[in-house]
């Protein structure tokens, strides 16, 4: 007898996943962030070296230095820059854009940017650390030119050290150049002084951004440029995509022609587990690159694998003579137990790859790991749901539903 019941939930459990996919996919596809081999960019690996000799460099000091560097490429006006620190002694930075001036960022990122003020002999009275906070703006003098404008932190400060040095030059130094060797007419009180110099607007904004940015606290040495075109990353995704259509269509094909309806499940689940991936990514706003694809496919060849592990053993029961309904519940339980140890030995290696690899591998690790879950969660229990409700709906009762030959059946 047929449980039309069962039948219709499972029609109303596909179908709503078929509706949830079919109006959503472009929207979450689009939405996901591409790494700049796919979308086009470069990267820059730096090696980090304490400003003074003898000391080292430790993680505090690398956070302190990547959060310098991010704030420098703000300035730039890149959004979304990725910063990533390397143990022991790096940093990676990664701009995927091809709006960005590589040299200008490049040149920006790496400058010291040590502000101080200097007496006549070269020794420094002021630093820029004595700024007060976002003390640096752009301002203009009588003709319209721009300068740029300091505010001290402490005025008597400011005020002693003018005094002291009144009618001489105070040097402006930024790092080891000098900007500017005004003579000091007159005693600076209220903490203000200026930077005047041939400065256009943008050079002057930029100039206070550094200023109240800081300056590094670290020497960046730079080891590696990598450029990917936008052309080149276009072409690598366009390539991932069809390649994954073609095995896509390869596995579907197979799952039906060795597997027949179970193989239709596994199908139907497959689609859901690529599409709850592409919103898992979007929701952990994470950057998908070619390393990251690489490790979405191979999840989908283990979501695979755990269906047909499944799959044959039900296939085995049927042959010793069990019926279709006692096959199923005896191949569930049985394939259970191989398929979440093959699955947590991954996620083991993904930890690991994830603890000691670089940030690539750290990204091929993520994802991953993020599919493995999602296929448990899909291509495990989500498969023998679906699967469940047809057979206990008693509509395939035949062995040829399953693949498994009449003739093959009480062999083993």
């Amino acid at each position: 007898m047929i449980k039309w019941g069962r039948f219709l939930l499972f029609l109303v459990v596909v179908g709503a996943l078929a509706a949830l996919m079919f109006t959503t996919t472009g929207q979450v596809a689009n939405k996901i962030t591409l790494g700049l081999d796919l979308k086009g960019g470069f990267e820059i690996l730096y090696e980090v070296e304490p400003l003074e000799a003898g000391k080292k460099v430790d993680t505090e000091l690398l956070k302190a230095t990547a959060q310098m560097v991010e704030k420098r490429i703000n300035i730039g006006g890149v959004a979304e820059p990725e910063v990533n620190i390397e143990l022991p002694n790096r940093i990676r930075v990664k701009i995927a854009s091809q709006n960005a001036d590589q040299s200008k960022l490049r040149e920006l990122i790496g400058k010291p940017a040590v502000l101080t003020f200097r007496d006549e002999q070269g020794k420094v009275i002021l630093r820029g650390s004595d700024l007060a906070p976002g003390g640096a703006a752009v301002g203009f003098d009588e003709l319209k030119q721009p300068l740029v404008t300091l505010k001290f932190s402490d005025a008597k400060k400011l005020e002693d050290v003018t005094r002291a040095n009144l009618h001489k030059h105070m040097a402006i130094y930024l790092d080891e150049n000098m900007l500017t060797n005004p003579v000091i007419q007159s005693v600076i009180t209220g903490g203000s002084a200026q930077i005047t110099g041939n400065y256009t607007v943008e050079s002057a904004q930029e100039l206070a951004d550094i200023l109240n940015s800081g300056a590094l606290p670290a020497k960046l040495i730079e080891k590696q440029v990598t450029s990917v075109g936008a052309t080149l990353g276009a072409m690598a995704l366009q390539k991932t995509i069809y390649a994954g259509y073609v095995g896509g269509a390869l596995i579907f094909l197979f799952m039906i022609l060795v597997y027949r309806m179970p193989g239709m499940i596994a199908n139907i689940t497959l689609a859901g587990f690529i599409y709850f991936c592409l919103v898992v990514l979007d929701w952990m706003d994470a950057t998908l690159t070619l390393p990251g694809i690489a490790g979405f496919i191979l999840a989908v060849g283990m979501a695979v694998d755990a269906n047909i592990i499944t799959y044959e053993r039900i296939q085995e029961e049927i042959r010793s003579g069990k019926t279709i309904l006692s096959a199923f519940r005896a191949g569930e339980r049985r394939s259970l137990v191989t398929i979440l140890d093959a699955h947590v030995t991954t996620l083991i290696a993904t930890a690991v790859l994830f603890y000691f690899g670089t940030s690539s591998i750290q990204g091929f690790a993520v994802v991953l790991a993020m599919t493995i879950i999602v296929s448990i969660i899909t291509n495990v229990f989500g498969s023998r749901l679906l699967l469940g409700l047809l057979i206990r709906a008693n509509m395939f009762k035949k062995p040829f539903w399953f693949g498994v030959k009449e003739s093959e059946i009480g062999e083993l």
